[in-house]
Parts: C-alpha cells; sequence; structure tokens
C-alpha cells in the first residue's frame, strides 16, 4: 500500500547517509494503471573524500585556520577517517578520528579519537591560566529506532594547568589543592532524538538529545555533568518557520573534589545568547573576568523566514530572534541575560557565515556586550 510517511523516511534515510547534498522523492502514476506509483529518487552526491585548507573569522576567536584531510567512505566500505588541525587566538586542536558507521548489521557503529587541545584562557577573555590536554577515547552509537540513537563512550585525558603570579585566586587555589597535574578516566552516555524534515534546511520536527559525563574512579578527577536539548520547528507556512529551542546543564564534583573550574559550562555569542561576547555570562573572578558556572540554562526562539528575493534558495536564511541565557553556581532567573536582533545564516561557498545584529535586554555594568556578531569559515580543495 502507498505511504507517504514511509516514503519520507526513506528519503529521510537517504540524506542522513552524509553523501548527498540533495535527495528528491517523486511518485509518478504507473501508465495504464490506477493504482499504481513508481517510486523516483533522485541525488545529488558529494565527494567523500576531501582534502581542506580553511581560514575565517569570528567575532570572538578571532582568525581561524583550519586544515583537514576526511575520507568518509574508504574503498567504498561506508567508514570515515579524518585528521584535522583548528586554531584561532586562543586555542590550538589537533584531531584524529576514525568510525564505522556500520560495525555491525544492525547498524551500531565504533569510532575512536586521538585529540590534543591547548588553551590560553586569557586570549578567549576569561581569566588568566592555561590548559594543555591529551586524550583518547572509544564510543559506540546504538539505534533503538529509526530516530533514536543511545552513545556510549569511555576516554582518557591528561589535563596539564599552568597559572602565574597574576592569575585569579580561584585558579591559583585549585592547583595548590589539586596539583596541575589532572587526569581523567571519561565515561560518557547520550540520547539523541532527530526527528527533524532535514538536516540542512529544516522546517519541521524535532531534534532532543541528552548527554552524561562522569570523571571515573581510577582518574584524578571526580565529577560529573548533564545536559538536556529540546529544539522543534514549527512550520507557519510554506515559507515561514518558528524555531524553538532549550537547553539545560548541571554539574558538580564527589567524593570531595569540586567540580574543575575547566569543566565549568559558559554561554553567550553568536551560538546562544547574541549581543554579548563568547563565554562572557555569568560569574566572575577577582579580576573580574568570566570564570563560567555549574548550572545552565538556554532558550532561544526564532522566526525563519526566506532572504528577500532568494525565497527558492535554500543555502541562506533569516531570522528574527530572542535569546535567554544563563550560567551560574545556583539556578536563578536574576542570572538571566536577554537579547533580541535579526541574523542571517549563509551556507556559502566558502563555508557558513553567521551573521547576527543584536540588542543586549538588562545588561548589567559588568556584562561584555557586543551587539554586532559574525563567523565565516572558509574552504579551498
Amino acid at each position: 500500500w502507498y505511504s507517504g510517511e514511509k516514503i519520507n523516511l526513506s528519503r529521510r534515510r537517504i540524506d542522513k547517509l552524509g553523501y548527498f547534498t540533495e535527495v528528491n522523492v517523486e511518485t509518478p502514476a504507473v501508465q495504464g494503471a490506477t493504482d499504481q506509483v513508481d517510486v523516483n529518487v533522485t541525488v545529488v552526491e558529494k565527494p567523500t573524500g576531501t582534502f581542506l585548507l580553511g581560514a575565517g573569522f569570528g567575532s570572538g576567536s578571532g582568525v581561524l585556520l583550519s586544515g583537514s584531510v576526511t575520507q568518509q567512505n574508504i574503498f567504498g566500505s561506508g567508514k570515515h577517517l579524518s585528521a584535522a588541525i583548528n586554531t584561532s587566538n586562543n586555542s590550538t586542536i589537533y584531531s584524529l578520528s576514525y568510525t564505522d558507521p556500520y560495525f555491525t548489521v544492525d547498524g551500531v557503529s565504533q569510532g575512536f579519537d586521538l585529540y590534543l587541545r591547548e588553551l590560553d584562557a586569557a586570549d578567549a577573555g576569561l581569566g588568566r591560566y592555561e590548559t594543555k590536554t591529551a586524550g583518547a577515547a572509544v564510543r559506540l552509537g546504538v539505534p533503538i529506532s529509526e530516530i533514536d540513537t543511545i552513545n556510549y563512550g569511555l576516554g582518557v585525558e591528561d589535563t596539564r594547568l599552568t597559572t602565574f603570579p597574576d592569575s585569579p585566586l580561584i585558579y591559583r587555589d585549585y592547583v595548590a589543592t589539586f596539583g596541575e597535574k589532572n587526569t581523567a578516566l571519561l565515561g560518557t552516555i547520550g540520547w539523541a532524538r532527530d526527528a527533524r524534515d532535514s538536516l540542512i534546511y529544516p522546517t519541521s520536527g524535532s531534534y532532543q538529545k541528552a548527554n552524561g559525563e562522569v570523571g571515573l574512579p581510577g582518574g584524578s578527577l571526580k565529577y560529573y555533568k548533564a545536559s538536556y536539548q529540546y529544539q522543534r520547528y514549527f512550520p507557519l507556512s510554506r515559507l515561514y518557520t518558528l524555531m524553538l529551542n532549550g537547553e539545560v546543564g548541571y554539574g558538580d564534583g564527589y567524593g570531595g573534589k569540586p567540580l574543575p573550574f575547566f569543566r565549568n559550562f559558559f554561554t553567550g555569542g553568536v551560538t546562544s545568547v547574541r549581543g554579548y561576547r563568547n563565554f562572557t555570562i555569568g560569574p566572575k573572578d577577582s579580576e573580574s573576568n568570566p570564570r563560567g558556572g555549574s548550572r545552565k540554562l538556554l532558550g532561544n526562539a526564532e522566526f525563519l523566514f526566506p532572504f528577500p528575493g532568494l525565497e527558492s534558495d535554500r543555502s541562506v536564511r533569516m531570522s528574527a530572534f530572542v535569546d535567554a541565557g544563563m550560567v551560574a553556581d545556583t539556578y536563578a532567573f536574576g542570572d538571566f541575560r536577554y537579547s533580541t536582533g535579526i541574523a542571517v545564516l549563509w551556507v556559502s561557498p566558502l563555508g557558513p557565515l553567521k551573521i547576527s545584529a543584536a540588542l543586549p535586554i538588562k545588561d548589567k555594568p559588568d556584562d561584555r556586550t557586543q551587539p554586532f556578531q559574525f563567523t565565516i569559515g572558509g574552504v579551498f580543495q
């Protein structure tokens, strides 16, 4: 029997393979038959092997440089391999990842990661300290339905902290108490449900994810963090969509140890509460620099609409938005910061471009506002 729902599900399955930039399904009637249709699928393929060099600029992170070698379909097996370098004026990340999306015939995926992260917090607008983290992890993804996946991970990290005589006392006290070298045996678990109609240009459906992270016994870091996100798209017409997004985070230490300050939640910036500088919303240290917190709440409402004159172009979109968010060590409405404005997202040939013009609402004297923000990342082959 004909089922429009199952046909749409087939289109989403093909789209989520990641091998195509466009997937279209048509169901023309069979000539000479009144109760039969053909199902024709047309796709636009994209390269699965890429060597990319990138350059860009972010209003909160300065010049961005990146390079990567990625093969999403090694020898036609469907396995992914990626090596990448990403740098900005405050951080450098080296990473190597391998994923087998069909490790078992039931669709269980398996992956391995190696990475090295270096952060200069002062250059990121935080207090003066530096971190250098080396880690390795193994992960499994277990699909439990067409739209639900449970992810498991186990990893090892070594983090070295560097403080200075003029570093805020909170960071120097941590190093004096727990040492400059911290090891973590990390256990992670997550659940994701993706019921959006498209990964590239969603207009309806929802996306949810819940994640948990624990510093297990065996490492010197003993803490836990949990987060949840719910995002929903409401089609108002063929051209207009309402998007609502909510996020909550909670973290703490155990075994007589606190949540490490370098594991705190942060918010503010073009991807959370626009109109405020990256990571700057929340408590401040003794030098009036943002330090993050163990609690997080975030909410966004966006009215999405096509760019005027480009109604049929699915690479560019505008929105009018209202953002609200807080980070602190307790949940309190008085810690919320708000903003409203307009934004543009363009998936350009040079990489994704995000621009926002926001008006901060009820900001405090020590807040670091930034009404105009943008980030652009470019690639060339």
